[in-house]
């Protein structure tokens, strides 16, 4: 452990009381509390005079207390000795060679790293430099960690596209003949949008054609970055797995490869034209079936009000992306109200209940 400039300062000090004590008599006592404040009130000077940064000195021993370091400084030979007071006991000065220093190390980053490490790695031992030596590596690799995390999320932010949730995942990708208006997320006649690629995502994660729709932010090896939207699903591919369109692969590396890593986080999609609502083929008023199509966000909900927006009915998402009622509504008109992935709603009023209808709304998410 290094011991600090206030330490040495401590330790010349230390020396230089000495010399106070063997400048006096042949034998000092100090009888009485002034009398020793007297003396400390010297030391105090002259530690001051040399640098000290002392703020207490309230105990009557020979220790002194900095905001950054406490010093024990004493000498092995004791130069008190002689008559004993008779009143009142005698306050004796011990003075050793060995210089003791129990450092208090200020931690700033401790508590910054508090949530990662625990509360108690958070707290710094002053008197275990294992411990202070342990909690700062440990802190200091969290900070590290958040570092990096933080320098992903820049990548993300700089394609001038909004992220949906902080995780980034690091994952692989390939590449397949793709399928559009084929695929499993059932979008028919639908373009995708000029900037946007398409992609096939896992199918054990499909979870009811939740991610239909949503796009995400790639990054392959070479560090080009491309977003692409789900519109397809992938039997064999795991949760980080991601089946993309042939150009989609291209623009990230050479399709010789044939697999390559990514790092990617799922983002807006940055269109800027409405959701379109879209009826599903035989559709009437006594069955509904409806998707979602050109959403900046995965959908989550649909529902359907009857009475002009006083109550609403919930639907159920099929894993074709559909969101359905098996009796209908009874009407040729409804007001659907849907719900994107970060809770915003988007109501579209008077929309038709007709087979392979589509209605385009006013805005997106």
């Amino acid at each position: 452990m290094r011991v600090s400039t206030s330490a040495a300062a401590a330790a010349t000090a230390a020396l230089a009381f000495g010399q106070l004590v063997s400048a006096a008599p042949q034998k000092l006592a100090l009888e009485r509390r002034d009398g020793w404040s007297d003396v400390m009130s010297s030391l105090k000077h002259f530690w001051g005079f040399h640098g000290g940064n002392s703020e207490s000195t309230d105990n009557e021993d020979s220790t002194m207390s900095t905001s950054t370091s406490t010093v024990v400084v004493s000498r092995t030979t004791t130069v008190l000795a002689g008559a004993q007071p008779t009143e009142e006991p005698e306050t004796t000065i011990s003075m050793h060679s060995t210089v003791t220093s129990v450092v208090t190390m200020p931690f700033p980053t401790a508590t910054d790293a508090a949530d990662k490490l625990g509360s108690d790695e958070g707290s710094v031992d002053p008197t275990s430099s294992s411990t202070t030596t342990t909690t700062a590596a440990a802190a200091a690799a969290a900070v590290a960690s958040a570092t990096a995390v933080a320098e992903a999320k820049v990548d993300v932010a700089s394609s001038g596209q909004d992220a949906i949730g902080d995780t980034i995942t690091d994952g692989e990708a390939t590449y397949y003949g793709g399928n559009l208006s084929g695929g499993t997320c059932s979008f028919t006649d639908y373009t995708i949008p000029n900037g946007l690629y398409g992609l096939a995502y896992s199918l054990p994660a499909w979870d009811d054609a939740a991610n239909c729709g949503a796009c995400v932010r790639i990054k392959g090896p070479s560090g080009n970055e491309i977003t692409a939207m789900v519109v397809d699903a992938c039997g064999s591919c795991e949760a980080n797995h991601l089946d993309l369109f042939p150009d989609a692969f291209s623009a990230l590396a050479d399709k010789s490869l044939g697999i390559i890593d990514i790092d990617f986080t799922w983002v807006k999609c940055g269109i800027d034209s409405p959701i379109v609502l879209h009826n599903k083929d035989g559709v009437s008023e006594y069955w509904f079936s409806m998707q979602v199509v050109n959403s900046n966000e995965p959908v989550t909900a649909l529902e359907v009000s009857t009475d002009g927006g006083s109550s609403w009915q919930a639907t159920a998402r099929q894993e074709y992306n559909f969101f359905e009622n098996s009796s209908g509504f009874g009407t040729a008109t409804v007001d659907v109200r849907v719900t994107s992935q970060s809770g915003k709603t988007i109501t579209v009023n008077n929309v038709k209940v007709a087979s392979d209808a589509r209605t385009t709304g006013t805005t997106n998410f």
